[in-house]
């Protein structure tokens, strides 16, 4: 029923989005066809008035020094296309004024110039609700510069990851070509190649998992499950991270079931969990909360000993973001993004709660 009533709504926003377009576009129609017959209007009184002073005035009429009557419609023509020539240079540079400016801005967007903003000035940027262009034209400026934003930080941060475990690969291989180790050290050092190899093949299987689930527009394969086992399961799939660092668990629930895509949720509390683990100090504890809060499904993991920023709360979500910019903790910053996305297929909300050393993620399933 919840599901039936978010696809009722999206429809009628959709309804109303495109009422409201051939509505704008009516409008601007109407503004512009009532400009071109006034100016014909205003273009035909005025030859109009010429001409009949041409005739008071003896310029136009039957005497002999007169001009014959038969030049009235050329000389009509003539006044008509100067003063509709004048209007036309008119109605270039003063309602057409933001077309210009519109285009010289997307010109130098596309350049490659992303700081760009539109700033209407003056009455003539509100004719025909040319405001709301300028509006959406900024928000696709700001997209542009975050995307550009987003990709220098993957150039940053996401080689800076990949580059981390090869090199230690690497310097571990060549210690052990250089023989004369005792079997711990060997040991060690094999052990420290396996895990460096098993943390890049995790980040490329993240970046894998990303790509598709952003290849992914609908939500199919849902099914009736036990949630709480599903996060139960995931903490035990976790167990060799938490429990070498002697984490501890406070879990509060009961048994609750839920419709949704099982192996995509899965994924999301596997991301979540191991995000809270990263950040909590040794010792420290993770609680998990599941209640009902009306006809949605309320998911809280909290952790304790870190902060995040207001401002970079509005940032973890973007893709190769992450808010640890000293790269002390692993990551790639592509969990959050599979989080999200994958809590967007489902119709499903989560929101950031960080304050006096305990961060919280909150889910809100339909």
């Amino acid at each position: 029923m919840n599901e039936k009533q978010t696809a009722a709504e999206r429809r009628r926003e959709r309804r109303l989005h495109r009422k409201q377009e051939r509505k704008q576009l009516g409008w601007m129609t109407f503004m512009i066809s009532v400009a071109i017959f006034c100016g014909l209007l205003l273009a035909i009184g005025i030859a109009s008035v010429i001409v009949a002073v041409l005739v008071f005035t003896g310029v136009i009429g039957d005497s002999e020094d007169a001009m014959h009557p038969v030049y009235i419609i050329p000389i009509m023509a003539g006044c008509s296309l100067i003063i509709g020539s004048g209007l036309l240079v008119l109605l270039n540079k003063v309602p057409l004024r933001p077309f210009k400016t519109l285009v010289a801005l997307t010109n130098r967007l596309a350049a490659g110039d992303y700081s760009v903003r539109m700033e209407p000035q003056g009455s003539v940027y509100n004719y025909a609700g040319f405001k709301e262009v300028s509006d959406s034209f900024n928000k696709l400026a700001e997209e542009l510069q975050n995307t550009e934003m987003l990709r220098s930080d993957f150039v940053n941060n996401f080689s800076h990851e990949f580059k981390t475990p090869i090199v230690s690969i690497a310097g571990f291989a060549k210690l052990l070509r250089q023989g004369e180790l005792s079997d711990a050290e060997r040991e060690q050092y094999l052990a420290a190649i396996e895990e460096e190899s098993m943390r890049l093949a995790e980040m490329a299987t993240n970046v894998l998992y990303l790509t598709k689930v952003e290849n992914q527009s609908i939500l199919t394969g849902k099914t009736a499950f036990n949630l709480s086992e599903q996060i139960r399961s995931a903490i035990l799939l976790l167990e060799s991270k938490w429990g070498k660092r002697d984490l501890n668990f406070d879990l509060n629930f009961a048994e609750y079931t839920v419709t949704a895509n099982e192996e995509l949720l899965r994924q999301v509390w596997i991301n979540l969990l191991d995000n809270a683990i990263k950040f909590t100090p040794e010792g420290g504890t993770i609680t998990v909360n599941v209640q009902q809060r009306g006809e949605k499904t309320e998911v809280s993991v909290q952790n304790t000993g870190s902060e995040i920023s207001p401002d970079q709360q509005q940032k973890i979500f973007r893709k190769f973001y992450q808010a640890d910019e000293s790269h002390s903790a692993q990551g790639s910053g592509v969990g959050l993004a599979v989080v999200k996305r994958i809590l967007d297929l489902h119709h499903a909300t989560i929101r950031v709660e960080s304050a006096e050393m305990i961060t919280s993620f909150v889910i809100e399933l339909p």
